[in-house]
């Protein structure tokens, strides 16, 4: 019995002192991705505001975009979100909404509202993808199209788009997202302007609910009632201005949000599309095309654009986050497996040797870590297997990891961005950031341990995502 606990004993202190260890080296981690953050995006947004992105309007060398938008029982948002679209500033693009097999009235509701017809148009197939049953064209926007196919999820849907689009670049767009009017200006001129070397661009991604939208433009922007909306309000800006910022500064970007990326076409053909068979597939298409640039030696770049906004629907219930949770979590490990050939290997640079040990260590295991934290912090030091300087430092450290960099993004977007101007808005977002340690924090940690749960169970379900809809 005594070797026993003994063994317990020592179990616990090894235990303390990884923790120590690794949550102290996630902090400094993300402090430096934090100063270099905030300075890249004060420099970048400050040059920003300077450069007149109406020239592009006139620009004859502003390329045309496809976007392409999967909707799957989307009819409450997807008049909104097209009618937001028509709207944008950006001088030819044409908009390609691909019905994937809806139980819902998308298809009437698109035919109704753009007075849409059947066209008879021969599809280049250069992805597979399930069977395409009727596309349509509206007669008042000649640059409004809908594809009807057979069900094959969201990736088969943007490869259908694809196969059926015009223009050299394309954009993807989630069904109930609503886009600033400029948003295609300000995103798509670091790829004109690099001559080619840039082939992919993400945006930032905002949350819509509680804002006031109005014929399909954000008039007013807000905050919800619900907490847990205003903790993805700071989720969000957690991710976009630290993470993605910092890790696009020197090419390491693994993810442009599915939400709101442009891509050139030619390369995403080249690297077979989006995959079938991942809940992840945005996250997958951009480390397969890290890949391919690293295997053929090209000087290409993938990059975050802080500036342009893509507003969404963010879900307000536990139930339909605890599902979404899941499935990131269930994406970023199939991403991270998939391409596991790049994970430590010099051939693919420092994507290969930074930002793929990055998304493992950090994003996928450090939820495991997090959740032993919870249960054997509070065991350890209740049967005084840990002692109370280290519980003290691991307590201090699981405390500073969550809110204070949820603080930071707050300042950040205050110093810089300033979507939510006014004073009663930050104070609710700095105080629900202070409270993150405490309730929401461990909800997601949990959520995202039951997404590798899920994995290892072999359940590749995307789960019910219900809409309300954000938009009059």
């Amino acid at each position: 019995m005594d070797a026993i606990m003994s063994m317990i004993n020592w179990g616990f202190i090894i235990f303390s002192y990884i923790f120590i260890i690794y949550m102290g080296f996630i902090f400094l981690f993300y402090t430096i991705i934090l100063l270099i953050s905030a300075r890249q995006l004060r420099t970048q947004y400050g040059l920003s505001q300077k450069e007149p992105y109406e020239d592009y309007l006139h620009n004859v060398d502003t390329k045309p975009v496809s976007v392409i938008v999967p909707a799957y029982n989307e009819e409450v948002g997807i008049y909104n979100s097209v009618r937001s679209l028509l709207s944008m500033h950006y001088p030819q693009y044409e908009i390609i909404v691909v019905n994937d097999g809806s139980k819902d009235n998308t298809v009437q509701v698109m035919k109704d509202r753009f007075d849409m017809y059947q066209v008879n148009h021969v599809i280049r197939k250069q992805l597979e993808t399930k069977d395409v049953k009727k596309i349509y064209r509206s007669k008042s926007h000649e640059n409004v199209y809908m594809i009807d196919k057979e069900n094959g999820g969201k990736a088969d849907a943007l490869n259908a788009g694809i196969n059926f689009s015009h223009y050299p670049y394309i954009c993807s767009l989630d069904g109930d997202s609503i886009l600033e009017r400029d948003a295609f200006l300000k995103v798509m001129k670091p790829m004109l302007e690099s001559g080619g070397e840039i082939i992919g661009t993400g945006g930032s991604i905002r949350v819509a609910n509680g804002c006031r939208i109005e014929r399909g433009e954000v008039m007013e922007v807000g905050l919800s009632k619900s907490p847990f909306v205003v903790m993805q309000v700071i989720e969000y800006l957690r991710a976009f201005l630290i993470g993605r910022i910092g890790l696009s500064r020197h090419n390491l970007l693994l993810i442009i949000s599915g939400a709101f990326g442009v891509f050139q076409k030619d390369w995403v053909i080249k690297a077979g599309g989006y995959r079938t068979n991942t809940v992840g597939e945005d996250m997958e298409l951009v480390v397969r095309l890290h890949r391919l640039i690293k295997e053929e030696g090209a000087s290409k770049k993938l990059v975050y654009i802080p500036d342009p906004v893509c507003w969404t629907e963010a879900p307000e219930s536990a139930a339909i986050l605890q599902r979404q949770r899941s499935r990131w979590h269930r994406g970023l490990f199939e991403a991270l497996w998939i391409h596991r050939k790049m994970m430590f290997n010099p051939k693919y640079k420092l994507v290969g040797m930074l930002s793929m040990p990055y998304f493992l260590c950090i994003e996928l295991i450090g939820s495991i870590v997090e959740l032993a934290g919870y249960f054997l912090l509070p065991l350890g030091y209740l049967f005084g297997y840990i002692d109370y300087p280290n519980a003290l430092i691991m307590l201090s450290l699981a405390l500073l990891y969550g809110s204070l960099l949820s603080m930071s993004a707050v300042l950040l977007e205050e110093w810089s961005l300033r979507r939510y101007p006014k004073l009663s808005q930050l104070s609710r977002l700095f105080f629900y950031a202070l409270t993150e340690t405490f309730w929401y924090r461990p909800l997601t940690v949990i959520w995202r341990n039951q997404g590798l749960v899920q994995k290892l169970m072999k359940k590749s379900e995307w789960g019910q995502m219900s809409r309300k809809g954000i938009s009059k």
